[in-house]
């Protein structure tokens, strides 16, 4: 073993360039930089890897773990750059959904396994973080956090990106940036990777993250394949390459014929792409050499390895065993090439390696953190897997430990999936390489063995099921749950049950039974009810830091004209996206779950007001259930009225703010509290004899309200616009169009005359109330009505309080009309006072429109009682201080920032980012 080595790698890029390869003879070490380095930086390269210190260690140990990517569907990005041609997007690409990473769509077989790493999937535990730098697609203003120049480009690739913290450097400067990420301004939001856990073996990434399935296209139904496949099997994922369209001899030759001068060949890479029709088109001079073809069709696979270790076959597997040359369209020039290519040359080529007796390949200690990237070792014909191991062990300082407790575990890096699978201790090594070569010459490229230790890691999968009937026992759910999926009790258990949703959480201790569960749920229905599954991580509160408090997102992608997508899309690069959810995948109550145990978080809601109602709805439902049983909710504004986002001065509405500068405002808001209140509905009984006395009355109904709620012509309106969103739900996708409506429908009732407190009794804290005459009444918790209206007025008058959103008291307002209704939505008038209080009970004398933060229906004759609804919720309100600037490598250096010592004391979630200043409490209502 004396030939042997440890190598360490450095990968690097720079605009300006010299070679580097330096010998460290002293510590037996190499240092191999792949790219090029400025001849300024080849000092500070060497003194940084030259020794073999912790921090260089652990960080080349970081970039030998592959991580699959997330891709969702193709589209058009400007003014981006692939990551394998390195050329411009012009035609319709992939992008990652977890990080930066654009690739063509012929390019996507070559994109590396180089994703962030978002949890930890049971082979590899640590609790510190490095950078995860990301090449190109800056801005042209961007500038090095080390040298401060100007690093980023929009016309090549240009500098580095770290995808935690943000900050920007120079390929060369960023290995003298300290390698441990702090991630940066936004540290205290981000739920650390190390804290997340998830066994996602069968999973593909877009239901790891919980992306919605609608996202998928056609190439991309193979992507789940189980990473105990073997030979070809391991390709299944691949999407088919762009250039297949030219699929026939003729349509090769047609584009040859308009290249004066050259050739085009079609070059498979191997039997798995002959039998997917997989090639690359190459284009070469009419009369070219061997060695010329087959350095066009390795640059083609974008293999750098030496031409002389292949050769290309034709279909038949008759071998090129001349060097002369190849004239496709005319006799070849060399009366020694066989007759059969002087008639014709063969149109398409399968290029293979050469055989070898003996050869040099890496072996992988990521997961063994034994502080060296890999080792180098000599194979032969008669080397095995046992004899490998054997040889490996010495070179990684563990020649005491038995043979038998490591294994050989070959990992295929993907660009969607990496798969791995354990080698057989007796198997050929060189064997094994010749069969991986002769299926595909671009899989040998992504293929490592990699040295793993023997343990017995316990899988348990998470598996959220909702939809099911509410009100049941565990026994009962399990029953169900046997019925109609067909579980194993043996590996499947009910971990949690949410009996009020109607929804159990899976504990599932095999990945195939797991996969199974959870494609079949999609396809089950159970009361005339489909159901939904979700996978959901394990969050180890344990180590959580003490001064984080990570952010829950949820993004309503239906909202805002459907701009929730795309934030989905940025929240998911500028956090952890185990934190972010889509509410239209099984609602907030996953969300919440995932949560549960951690100590201190807060919640960001991306929709309308009836998003943050039913957000806030849930929270109130499981509280009980939560550690945090009480965050603090911010919201970006996405609807169409966005009345509570108003008032916590979120905005009228999303248009396009840089996400991390909003990420940076909910860090900085204030915590403020704000009343909820509970609305009863009990419809009267049915006279006697209605319907031959069959009729029952309806069952008694509560919601919540956090706005406001609207009885008479208030309601009609939302009414009539609820139906005509039902009609045509297409249209109904930016805030211009949707008040267009409600104008229209408003202008139809113009004319409509009403005597509602004739149909109406309002009794206000046990007093009867007298109403005027009008249209419309309406209760209002929050100074804003009907997008931004101030219904209650800004006059002081000595009847009223003025009102507060934590007061505990609401509001009574009337209307006279739509023409009222307008002069209040103008600012003109106001509406009518009629009363302020804690309890009420309305009683309706006949079926009137009810509408509560927007939701609106018809309400049958009976009783409305209104009163506070428990606790208050927090909310955060906008802070107006002007944002300090963020982001320097001086406080990616720093410690985190300093902790206010405000809080609400004797509460179990302690927000850490400061202080609520109530108003003087009032005494509470009496509760119904």
């Amino acid at each position: 073993m004396a030939g042997n080595k440890l190598f360490r790698e450095v990968d690097l890029d720079c605009n300006s360039s010299v070679d580097l390869e330096e010998e460290v003879s002293n510590q037996n070490l190499q240092l191999h930089v792949s790219r090029k380095v400025p001849q300024e930086c080849q000092d500070t390269m060497l003194m940084y890897c030259s020794q073999p210190c912790k921090e260089c260690s652990e960080e080349q140990l970081r970039l030998q773990v592959p991580v699959a990517h997330c891709f969702g569907p193709p589209g058009h990005y400007k003014r981006k750059f692939c990551a394998v041609c390195r050329k411009s997007l012009e035609s319709p690409a992939f992008r990652c959904e977890v990080c930066e990473l654009h690739v063509h769509t012929d390019c996507i077989l070559f994109a590396c396994s180089d994703c962030r790493q978002c949890h930890q999937d049971g082979h590899l535990d640590h609790d510190t973080y490095h950078h995860h730098w990301r090449e190109g697609n800056l801005s042209s203003s961007a500038r090095c956090e080390f040298c401060k120049k100007t690093c980023g480009s929009s016309e090549v690739l240009s500098g580095m990106r770290c995808e935690w913290c943000g900050i920007l450097a120079h390929a060369a400067c960023c290995v003298i940036v300290p390698p441990e990420c702090t991630f940066g301004r936004l540290r205290n939001m981000i739920l650390p990777p190390s804290c997340v856990q998830l066994f996602s073996r069968n999973f593909s990434k877009l239901h790891c993250f919980r992306i919605s399935e609608n996202l998928q296209t056609e190439s991309d139904e193979d992507d789940d394949v189980d990473g105990s496949t073997q030979g070809s099997t391991k390709d299944i994922q691949i999407s088919t390459d762009s250039n297949d369209g030219i699929d026939d001899i003729g349509s090769a030759q047609d584009m040859a014929s308009l290249i004066p001068g050259k050739q085009t060949l079609k070059i498979f890479d191997g039997n798995d792409a002959v039998k997917r029709n997989q090639f690359r088109l190459i284009s070469v001079p009419r009369i070219a050499k061997n060695e010329e073809v087959v350095e066009a069709a390795l640059r083609a696979y974008y293999i750098n390895d030496d031409q002389q270790e292949y050769e290309l076959q034709t279909f038949t597997q008759q071998v090129l065993l001349s060097d002369d040359v190849i004239n496709r369209n005319d006799a070849a020039e060399d009366s020694n090439l066989g007759s059969v290519f002087r008639e014709s040359v063969p149109e398409a080529w399968i290029i293979r390696a050469k055989p070898k007796d003996e050869e040099v390949i890496r072996i992988y200690p990521a997961w063994l953190k034994v502080g060296m990237a890999y080792v180098s070792l000599r194979v032969n014909k008669d080397s095995t897997v046992q004899t490998v191991i054997k040889e490996v062990l010495p070179l990684l300082g563990r020649q005491t430990e038995c043979l038998q407790n490591f294994k050989l575990v070959e990992v295929l890096m993907g660009s969607k999936q990496v798969q791995r699978m354990v080698l057989d201790n007796q198997e050929l090594i060189l064997n094994r390489l010749k069969d991986i070569r002769k299926t595909s010459i671009r899989q040998m490229n992504q293929t490592r063995f990699y040295i793993v230790e023997n343990s017995k890691s316990i899988v348990q999968v998470n598996l959220f099921v909702g939809g099911l009937p509410p009100q049941l026992s565990p026994e009962e759910y399990t029953n169900i749950l046997k019925e109609e999926l067909a579980i194993k009790t043996n590996v499947v258990s009910v971990s949690h049950v949410y009996q009020a949703q109607g929804a159990v959480v899976l504990q599932i201790s095999c990945f195939s039974e797991a996969e199974r569960i959870y494609m079949l749920v999609k396809d089950t229905v159970v009361n005339d009810k489909p159901l939904n599954a979700v996978v959901i991580p394990a969050v180890m509160a344990s180590k959580i830091p003490q001064n984080c408090c990570p952010l829950l997102v949820f993004v309503n992608p239906k909202s805002g004209g459907l701009k929730g997508r795309d934030l989905l899309y940025s929240f998911r690069k500028l956090l952890n996206p185990h934190q972010v959810f889509e509410l239209t995948n099984g609602g907030p109550l996953p969300g919440f779950h995932t949560f549960s145990k951690v100590p201190s978080f807060r919640v960001l809601v991306c929709g309308g007001d009836g998003t943050v109602g039913w957000v806030l709805g849930a929270l109130e439902e499981i509280r009980h259930k939560l550690v945090c049983s009480e965050p603090s909710v911010a919201i970006l504004p996405l609807g169409t009225g966005n009345d509570l986002g108003r008032v916590l001065r979120w905005g009228a509405g999303y248009s396009g703010e840089d996400p991390y500068s909003i990420l940076v405002s909910v860090d900085e808001a204030d915590d403020v509290l704000m009343d909820r209140w509970t609305i009863l509905l009990d419809a009267e009984e049915p006279p006697e004899g209605a319907e031959n006395g069959i009729a029952e009355p309806e069952p008694p109904k509560i919601v919540q309200m956090n706005n406001y709620c609207g009885l008479g012509i208030d309601a009609e309106l939302s009414l009539d616009f609820h139906h005509a969103r039902e009609e045509e739900p297409g249209k109904f996708n930016s805030r211009f169009h949707n008040k267009g409506v409600y104008v229209k429908v408003g202008l139809q009732k113009i004319s409509h005359t009403r005597n509602l407190h004739k149909d109406i009794k309002l009794q206000v804290d046990q007093h009867e109330v007298e109403l005027p005459s009008i249209e419309g009444l309406i209760f209002i918790n929050i100074p804003s009505w009907g997008s931004g209206a101030d219904l209650w007025g800004s006059e002081s008058d000595n009847r009223f309080e003025k009102p507060r959103i934590d007061d505990g008291l609401l509001e009574v307002v009337g209307v006279t009309g739509v023409v009222h209704m307008g002069q209040v939505q103008g600012g003109f008038r106001s509406g009518i006072r009629i009363a302020q209080g804690s309890y009420f009970r309305v009683t309706l004398l006949k079926p009137i429109p009810v509408q509560v933060d927007g939701e609106p229906w018809i309400q049958a004759p009976g009783q409305i009682i209104i009163s506070a609804a428990g606790p208050k919720v927090h909310m955060l309100k906008k802070s107006k201080q002007k944002q300090k600037k963020t982001g320097s490598l001086k406080e990616m250096k720093g410690d985190s920032t300093s902790v206010s010592e405000g809080g609400r004391k004797g509460e179990t979630c302690v927000s850490p980012y400061g202080r609520y200043h109530p108003g003087p409490v009032k005494p509470s209502a009496d509760k119904l």
